[in-house]
């Protein structure tokens, strides 16, 4: 029985040392920048965790309605430091706003927020965390505006999403 000869996987070719220097060493660069949206008080507790993140120009941003802060100012922006900043404002020269939600409180916003990125050409990203349907409005909302949708119960994930995003 005689033996097929032995050819070299594609793999192991890109590998070898005569195909290093057609290897990309430069690091991938970052978005420009990148924005970061919390719609309710549980998305803001995942922003403030997740905001210390490796992240090079991302700014992030509550849009949660409290107490101190009623339906007329719900389309206004917080930054995470409590300071004010309006959505137009906000996406000046943004490009990627990825909306976080857990639960159906800030579908409005979503909606209102993803529309502004859509006219504006900004890529949009939607992180919506839960175990339930507690957030099938926020998911709705976010739909038509976001090219990236992931649905999860582990916050892990809004991380990594940041992280494929080069936020």
């Amino acid at each position: 029985m005689s033996s097929l000869p032995m050819y070299a996987s594609e793999s192991a070719k890109a590998a070898s040392a005569s195909e290093s220097r057609y290897r990309i060493t430069v690091p991938i660069a970052p978005a420009r920048n990148a924005r970061v949206i919390a719609l309710d008080t549980r998305a803001a507790s995942v922003a403030r965790r997740i905001s210390d993140g490796p992240w090079a120009n991302a700014r992030f941003y509550t849009c949660e309605t409290t107490p101190d802060r009623g339906p007329a100012d719900e389309f206004l922006l917080y930054r995470l430091d409590g300071v004010p900043a309006a959505l137009d404002d906000m996406l000046r020269d943004t490009d990627v706003v990825v909306i976080m939600a857990t639960d159906d409180s800030g579908a409005t916003r979503a909606a209102a927020i993803g529309s502004a990125c859509t006219a504006r050409a900004i890529t949009t990203a939607g992180v919506v965390l839960g175990d339930g349907f507690e957030a099938d409005d926020a998911v709705a909302a976010l739909r038509p505006h976001a090219r990236v949708l992931l649905l999860s119960a582990d916050e892990s994930d809004a991380f990594e999403l940041l992280r494929a995003l080069r936020v």
